[in-house]
């Protein structure tokens, strides 16, 4: 019997009724390669479970966390591919020491999360919900629409915590609206940043001059509440916060206080910290905040591309080669990684 490239996706890609969570996401590719056999897996409770990956060389990973006690002890595993770009539930430092990639999506959330931000950047300053709610209200709200007045954005500041591949997507998007760009970036391509017109500064000068400050870097330790309560003091008491990355990039008690007593205009904020929120966190009840359940950027399109990118890692890594958007670089000249790449080449190479 020939050998076959094995791919496990977690369970959580399913209902409790065991149909596909997400039927944009198009496993046709799997189905039609005759070198592919794949299934999901069965345990969706905690990390992921070791003795199920055994004997797999791939695993499309949703939300379920993936941590050292996952690594199966065969030694086959080559790939973490996450379905999105977030990868804070897996354990980087584990895959790396047993020579397994981690991989993400950042072509499938590029556009849609970019999409989001601009989303949240009209709702809150062209106060949307506000304004639907005293349409609702008839004749008295109609009466009341003149003290909601909205903020127009030409030649206001645009700044955001991170110009990488949403950053940088934002900033395109956002071109026809005449804003001023700036970002804080240490790890920031000047390239880009000088194509889209954005002036890099120091992470104080962001927050001080921003008339909407956006967050847009991945959660680390590095940059666990870098947006803390004394950035957010330094605010202009009309701007607006904009979150769609990681709940814990910013604090969320600081931000809170800050928005509960007007020291800043208001936020929008698709992601929260912890989620979902407790029912009675204060946020919850700010009329000045508008939320969305970490899903703003779900898109039909949006998942069908994270879909399309993770099958494309895994026929990469079949061929041998080096998927795009891998995580822990240094993974690239591990010898023992490489070796397993030398053996689906040779077994699969096409």
């Amino acid at each position: 019997m020939a050998e076959k490239f094995r791919v496990a996706l977690s369970r959580d890609f399913l209902t409790a009724e065991g149909e596909p969570l997400f039927p944009m996401f198009d496993r046709t590719p799997l189905d039609d390669d005759p070198d592919i056999e794949w299934r999901y897996l069965e345990n969706g409770e905690g990390p992921v479970d070791a003795s199920e990956l055994a004997g797999h060389d791939a695993l499309i990973l949703l939300a379920q966390r993936f941590d050292r006690s996952s690594v199966p002890s065969d030694g086959r595993l080559a790939m973490v591919a996450r379905f999105g770009v977030g990868y804070d539930s897996v354990d980087v430092p584990a895959c790396t020491d047993n020579d397994i990639a981690l991989v993400i999506t950042p072509n499938g959330v590029r556009r849609p999360v970019a999409v989001a931000i601009i989303a949240l950047i009209l709702a809150v300053t062209c106060k949307l919900l506000l304004k639907h709610q005293l349409t609702l209200e008839g004749p008295p709200g109609f009466a009341r629409k003149g003290a909601h007045m909205g903020v127009g954005l030409v030649g206001k500041t645009l700044g955001s915590v991170g110009i990488g591949n949403i950053g940088a997507e934002m900033f395109r998007m956002a071109a026809p609206f005449d804003m001023n760009f700036m970002a804080c970036d240490p790890y920031a391509d000047p390239a880009v940043a000088e194509e889209l017109g954005v002036r890099m500064v120091d992470l104080d000068t962001v927050c001080r001059e921003s008339d909407i400050l956006t967050v847009n870097c991945p959660l680390s330790d590095e940059t666990h509440h870098i947006v803390d309560a004394r950035l957010i003091g330094l605010m202009k008491p009309t701007a607006y916060f904009v979150n769609t990355s990681r709940g814990g990039t910013v604090d969320q008690k600081a931000l809170c206080a800050a928005l509960q007593e007007g020291r800043i205009a208001g936020a929008g904020l698709d992601v929260l910290d912890p989620e979902p929120p407790d029912p009675n966190d204060p946020i919850l009840k700010l009329d000045n905040v508008v939320f969305a359940p970490h899903a703003l950027a779900w898109t039909d399109q949006c998942f069908a591309g994270l879909g399309a990118d993770d099958i494309v890692a895994c026929k990469a890594l079949m061929r041998g080669e080096a998927p795009a958007a891998v995580v822990n670089r240094e993974i690239l000249d591990n010898a023992a990684w490489r070796a397993k790449l030398a053996r689906y080449a040779e077994t699969f190479g096409r």
